[in-house]
């Protein structure tokens, strides 16, 4: 089965949010068959740093990427999020 790399840019709703606790209450959400193979923090203005999370899911999965877009809108913290690429693995 083939899979694919999503990446992702997650927004939190304030600076107060610590990033390594939302990456894994975001991880902790996500169904097996999807996982984190990395994230980043990334400075975006006056203090405010952002998530840049690297998932990888089935290709074959119903929707694209609409089930990780769902998931992601339902978790507190998450002020907004972009899905800036998604990649076709060869092998993974």
């Amino acid at each position: 089965m083939a899979k694919v790399l999503v990446v992702v840019s997650i927004y939190p709703s304030s600076t107060d949010i610590d990033l390594d606790n939302l990456a894994e209450r975001i991880k902790s959400k996500l169904p097996s068959e999807y996982e984190v193979a990395r994230y980043d923090k990334v400075p975006i203005a006056f203090g405010l740093n952002a998530l840049k999370m690297y998932f990888i899911m089935p290709e074959e999965a119903e929707g694209g990427t609409s089930k990780l877009e769902e998931i992601l809108s339902n978790i507190e913290g998450i002020e907004e999020f972009e899905v800036e690429a998604v990649h076709r693995l060869s092998q993974y």
